[in-house]
């Protein structure tokens, strides 16, 4: 009898042993998967054992039992989290184990261009593979976040900073937003709150004239002119005559301004109504919100484009007119007193209305 327990417990033994080799082994061996990288997303709410289930499933373990004894060794059993992470194949179980403990997830990094306005960054979102555009756009428009973010208006439009920016794909629309807001709120500094105040503009106003002159320019020195003749312009109580005001105001635009067009019956038709639109058309970078709080000091009233992407300046009507008639000369817009020539005249490249 003693001799069968004594031969069982030397199998045990042995067994122990080869396990221990063949476990120690196996976590000295780098991931298994047959490609160079993979991508792979953890449900919220999958427990220790559906991980460890998930990534032997997916290739990225070798063994499933070794991995686990691993993570309850080193005490990171409850700590691994669920999310979107990259494994390479070049990975160790400790590596693997440490990244998930760690929770170091994916980012996925997307750029906003100065004077995107809030529906291209809510496709550029979608696109990174974060939030759903409609989701961005409901929550972007909510009056609750709009409140909390402390934002007057309709919407977060001119306040999203353009800049480039990492999310985790856990990310909601909520943090995303956030954090571009904050973004602007860190260059919309208290130097221009004073200098707003100087110049008899509340913030929502510097905004909205930095968001029209983004899109009427992409060349940072004629910023400041421009915003000249903007400023010119409602100091005489002049229409501002402003296409992409009128361009953002439309529905269904097809890239080809009309008469039509000039002619509708919106709040943000600045060829209509004389004063600022109700809301940004676009979201400014800090050269056009510099530009509004330090125009040109110039008496410009009107510019045309070249279209080389810079404008030609004029102080009188009849200045302008020749600027048109020799820049523009296929121009066969209604009314001729226009700040940027009509269709033709507008240095605005891709404009997307709501």
């Amino acid at each position: 009898m003693k001799q069968s327990i004594c031969a069982l417990l030397s199998l045990l033994i042995l067994f122990l042993t080869l396990f221990a080799i063949s476990a120690a082994l196996t976590l000295t061996l780098p991931s298994p998967l047959q490609v160079p990288e993979k991508v792979l997303d953890i449900p919220k709410g999958t427990g220790f054992l559906g991980i460890v289930d998930l990534l032997t499933r997916e290739g990225v373990i070798r063994d499933r039992v070794s991995f686990s004894l691993l993570a309850i060794v080193q005490g990171k059993a409850k700590q691994m989290r669920a999310g979107e992470y990259l494994f390479k194949n070049s990975m160790f179980p400790d590596e693997i184990l440490s990244k998930l403990a760690k929770g170091d997830e994916l980012f996925h990094t997307f750029t906003i261009p100065e004077g995107y306005n809030l529906f291209q960054i809510a496709k550029l979102v979608q696109e990174a593979g974060l939030v759903k555009e409609k989701m961005l756009l409901d929550k972007a428009r909510d009056n609750s976040f709009l409140s909390f973010a402390g934002i007057k208006g309709t919407s977060v439009e001119g306040y999203l900073f353009p800049d480039t920016y990492r999310f985790r794909k856990s990310a909601g629309a909520e943090e995303i937003l956030k954090a571009m807001i904050e973004r602007f709120k860190q260059v919309y500094r208290e130097e221009y709150e004073k200098r707003a105040q100087e110049l008899g503009f509340t913030r929502e106003e510097v905004i909205i004239l930095a968001s029209m002159v983004e899109k009427e320019t992409g060349v940072s020195w004629e910023k400041p002119l421009i915003a000249a003749v903007f400023k010119n312009r409602l100091k005489k109580k002049m229409r501002l005559q402003c296409d992409p005001t009128v361009i953002y105001g439309l529905t269904n635009f097809n890239g080809d301004l009309t008469r039509e067009h000039l002619n509708s019956d919106t709040l943000f038709n600045t060829y209509r109504f004389i004063g600022l639109p109700p809301a940004p058309i676009a979201n400014p970078g800090n050269e056009a919100l510099v530009a509004v709080l330090y125009p040109a000091q110039v008496s410009y009233l009107y510019f045309v484009s070249r279209n080389d992407g810079t404008h030609c300046f004029s102080t009188t009507l009849q200045e302008h007119n020749r600027a048109v008639g020799k820049y523009q000369k296929r121009l066969k817009m209604a009314g001729t007193n226009n700040v940027g020539g009509g269709v033709e005249g507008s240095s605005v490249k891709t404009v997307e209305s709501k």
